[in-house]
C-alpha cells in the first residue's frame, strides 16, 4: 500500500514542481525579455538574440530548480497534512521515514541533475552566450551600453550613461585612460550616436561638454588638471580593435568545474597577465565559485529535508503560507551566497566556506526535526 500512496504523492509533488519551475522562469526572464526587445529595435538580429536568449537558460536553471523544488515540497506536505493524509497513514503503520524516503531520493536525483548543470553546462553556455553578444557589437557597438551601469568593454575607455533612447544618450560620463592611470573625463548632457560597421568607428556627438585632462605623472592631484567646456564635441572610438579582437577571456564564472580546480591549482597559467598581488583574491573567487555551484546543487536535497517537517505541521493549511516560508527560505539561503561573493576580495575571512554554511544548517535542522517527530 505504501508504494501506491508513494507514486501518488510524488507524481502530484513533481507536477507542482513542474509548474513551479515553468513560472519561476517566465519571471525571471521578464528582464530578458525586455533587453531583447530593446535589442531588437536597434536593428540586431532576431537569430542572434534568440542563441543568446537561449543560452541564459542553464544559468537560470541553477537558481530555478532549488527554488521550485522548496516551494513545490512546502506546498505538497502542507496539503497532506491539511487534508490529513498524514495522519492517516501513520494510523495505518506507516513511518513518517517511510513517507518521506522517496521525496529524499528525488531530492538527491535533482542534486545530481543541478550539479551538472552548475559544473558543466552552465559555466559553457555563459561563455558561449558572452560570446555572442561580442557577436552582437559587431553589427551594433551601442548595445554594449546599458543605463546606469559603467560599460568597460570598449578598449580603453569606461562609459556611462544616464539614459538611453534609441541612438541618443542622455547624462553622459566617459572615462578614458592610459593603461591603468586615468587620462582625461568627459561629461556631457545629451549625445548622439553615428556607427560606421565598415571602417569599425563610433563616433558620439557630445553636446553640453565638459573636458578635464589628468596630469600624467600625478593623476589624482585635481590641482594640476586641465578643464576645457565646449558647446559639442565629437569623440571617436576605434571599435575596430574591439570587433576583431575575437578572443574572450574566460571569468571564473565562464569555466567548468574541472577547469575551475585546475585554475585554483595554477592561477598563474589561467591568467598568466594578473598581478601578484591579485592572485590570491583571484584563487579566492574561483574557489568561492566553486562552492557555491556546489552549494546550489546540494540545496535541492536540503530543501525537501527541510520541507518534510516544516511543511507536515498540523496548523498549515493555507497554501500562501507555503509560498512565503520558501521565499524567506531562500532569501535566506541567498544571503549566504551573496555574503561570500562581497567577501572574495578578502582571502583571510575563508569566503568560500559561506556558502556551505546554509547547506549544512539546513540538512542538520532538516534531519533533527525529522527524526523528532517520526
Amino acid at each position: 500500500m505504501i508504494r501506491v500512496f508513494n507514486r501518488h504523492f510524488l507524481a502530484d509533488f513533481l507536477k507542482s514542481f513542474l509548474l513551479c519551475v515553468a513560472v519561476l522562469t517566465f519571471v525571471m526572464y521578464i528582464g530578458s525579455i525586455v533587453k531583447a526587445i530593446d535589442f531588437l529595435s536597434r536593428g540586431a538580429s532576431g537569430m542572434l538574440i534568440m542563441k543568446v536568449f537561449t543560452l541564459n537558460i542553464p544559468f537560470t536553471l541553477s537558481f530555478v530548480i532549488p527554488m521550485s523544488v522548496l516551494t513545490a515540497a512546502l506546498l505538497q506536505f502542507g496539503r497532506m497534512s491539511a487534508d490529513g493524509e498524514i495522519t492517516a497513514m501513520k494510523a495505518s503503520g506507516v513511518s513518517l521515514l517511510q513517507i518521506a524516503a522517496p521525496f529524499l531520493v528525488v531530492g538527491f536525483l535533482l542534486s545530481l541533475l543541478c550539479l551538472y548543470l552548475n559544473a558543466e553546462v552552465a559555466p559553457r553556455s555563459h561563455f558561449a552566450r558572452r560570446q555572442m553578444l561580442s557577436e552582437l557589437s559587431k553589427e551594433n557597438p551601442l548595445t554594449l551600453i546599458e543605463e546606469a551601469t559603467f560599460v568597460d568593454n570598449f578598449p580603453g575607455v569606461r562609459i556611462y550613461v544616464g539614459r538611453k533612447d534609441g541612438n541618443h544618450l542622455e547624462d553622459i560620463i566617459i572615462l578614458q585612460f592610459d593603461g591603468p592611470r586615468k587620462r582625461a573625463e568627459v561629461t556631457a548632457k545629451t549625445g548622439d550616436v553615428d556607427f560606421n560597421p565598415d571602417s569599425g568607428t563610433m563616433v558620439i556627438h557630445l553636446h553640453d561638454v565638459r573636458l578635464d585632462e589628468f596630469d600624467k605623472d600625478d593623476p589624482s592631484d585635481l590641482n594640476k588638471r586641465r578643464t576645457l567646456a565646449a558647446q559639442s564635441y565629437p569623440l571617436t572610438f576605434d571599435v575596430a580593435r574591439l570587433i576583431k579582437k575575437g578572443k574572450i577571456n574566460k571569468k571564473p564564472s565562464d569555466m567548468p568545474l574541472p577547469e575551475l580546480l585546475r585554475s585554483i591549482r595554477d592561477v598563474r597559467t589561467a591568467f598568466p597577465t594578473l598581478a601578484e598581488d591579485a592572485v590570491a583574491r583571484m584563487r579566492t573567487k574561483m574557489a568561492v565559485e566553486a562552492t557555491t555551484n556546489l552549494s546550489l546543487a546540494l540545496s535541492c536535497f536540503s530543501f525537501i529535508l527541510i520541507a518534510l517537517p516544516l511543511g507536515m505541521r498540523p496548523a498549515r493549511k493555507e497554501t500562501s503560507n507555503g509560498i512565503w516560508l520558501a521565499l524567506v527560505l531562500f532569501l535566506l539561503y541567498y544571503l549566504f551566497v551573496i555574503i561570500a561573493d562581497s567577501l572574495s576580495k578578502f582571502p583571510q575571512y575563508r569566503p568560500e566556506l559561506i556558502p556551505m554554511i546554509p547547506v549544512v544548517a539546513l540538512q542538520i535542522i532538516g534531519a533533527h526535526l525529522l527524526w523528532r517527530n517520526r
